[in-house]
């Protein structure tokens, strides 16, 4: 009965049904479980000092990280062929959610009018531009892969006096249009919230998709000066305060605004080659500024000292070179555009929150990929490496290993 039943099969579903690659899922779990319980050392401090339970950050992360690996699981089940159809929706999704967060009444406002999250009641809150970065890559995925692989013809000396339309045309400049035209749209969403640092890792993500597919570098040349000038455009006063701040902090010291990178320094620096102990570090007691948060690899450092913090750097590395390699061995180009996009994201959201902590970089909220405390950022987070799991399961069985 079982072979009849498997002889049934199409042969994409029988494809979809190949074995996981291990090495990528090992990775993701052991990050996943180290994240957690760093979660519960760096905010039990901050949850005692709020009257609450010193276990209330632990428990919801590690219900939301065992519900992420759940949802990570059944994504890996999908055949990936699906996510191309897929992508409309979620972009579409993704772009009216970041219309809705501008919007009174649903999102929820800083004291300094910023505006990046929506509530969900009995949930939490959570960031449209974590979907955003998911729908942009899905899509620009989808599109490019359907992208012939032949070169456009030669420009010959006769055909340029046809004009500038007939020279964009052979440049690919309206290839790039509708790719252009939505990454504009975001930007400018992304702009009102205001929201700099995921601008940047949706912008990184699109990139990777459009570098993978072969778009001519001239094109990335000229689209990082319009991102320059976009994102210098997106500067509001706190943003441009964090630059000189970013220069030198010890001048900013006395007011106040350079007081997070510094408690940041002090609690790398302290924890010397071997760290303090897991569960022992001292900045996270109302010293060091959200402990749990965009700043919890200080706190690594802090208690697992240089060798712990190098270890689970190399983890994250070996995650990102094992994603490469499952895009190097996709099926298909599409299966090997998807995965580039989300492990370059993975990889471009590690280099940036440790390049902050560390002052290689002007201060802005980037967390850290499974360890930061945030339970729907983290789910997704885990759903894209479901996606990745999905397209290895398609791997051909000679290329395995």
């Amino acid at each position: 009965m079982a072979r009849t039943r498997k002889r049934d099969l199409t042969v994409e579903e029988q494809l979809a049904r190949g074995p996981l690659d291990l090495p990528f899922l090992m990775l993701v779990v052991m990050l996943t479980v180290i994240g957690v319980i760093m979660v519960f050392s760096a905010s039990y401090p901050t949850a005692i000092n709020e009257g609450k339970s010193a276990t209330n950050y632990f428990v919801r992360q590690a219900g939301f990280g065992a519900a992420g690996l759940a949802v990570m699981y059944f994504i890996s089940k999908i055949n990936y062929q699906r996510f191309r159809w897929m992508s409309v929706g979620v972009l579409a999704v993704s772009i009216l959610l970041l219309v809705a967060v501008l919007i009174p009444g649903i999102h929820t406002e800083r004291d300094d009018g910023v505006r990046r999250w929506i509530a969900v009641p009995g949930i939490g809150t959570f960031q449209p531009s974590e979907i955003a970065k998911v729908g942009v890559i899905m899509y620009f995925s989808a599109r490019l892969s359907k992208r012939g692989s032949e070169k456009p013809p030669r420009i010959s000396r006769r055909s340029r006096w046809k004009g500038p339309y007939y020279l964009l045309k052979h440049a690919g400049f309206f290839e790039l249009v509708p790719y252009g035209a939505i990454l504009l749209v975001i930007v400018l969403l992304m702009r009102l919230e205001p929201h700099m640092s995921g601008t940047i890792l949706i912008l990184a993500g699109a990139a990777a998709v459009l570098f993978a597919a072969g778009i001519h570098m001239g094109w990335f040349v000229a689209g990082g000066g319009l991102l320059l000038i976009l994102l210098l455009g997106m500067m509001a006063g706190y943003q441009s305060t964090r630059i000189l701040v970013w220069r030198d902090p010890w001048d900013y010291y006395a007011t106040g605004e350079s007081y997070q990178i510094i408690q940041s320094l002090y609690t790398i620096g302290s924890g010397g080659l071997l760290g303090v102990g897991l569960g022992k570090g001292r900045q996270k007691f109302l010293f060091l500024p959200e402990p749990e948060n965009d700043f919890i690899f200080p706190v690594i450092c802090e208690e697992l000292g240089l060798v712990g913090a190098c270890v689970i750097l190399f983890l994250f590395a070996l995650l990102v070179l094992r994603g490469y390699w499952i895009a190097i061995h996709a099926r298909d180009r599409f299966g090997a555009l998807l995965t580039v996009g989300v492990t370059t994201l993975l990889a471009v959201q590690v280099v940036l929150n440790v390049a902050v902590v560390t002052n290689l970089l002007p201060t802005t909220g980037i967390s850290l990929p499974f360890f930061s405390y945030g339970g729907t950022a983290l789910m997704i987070q885990l759903a894209e490496m479901g996606m990745v799991l999905s397209v290895s399961r398609q791997i051909p069985a000679a290329k395995q290993g």
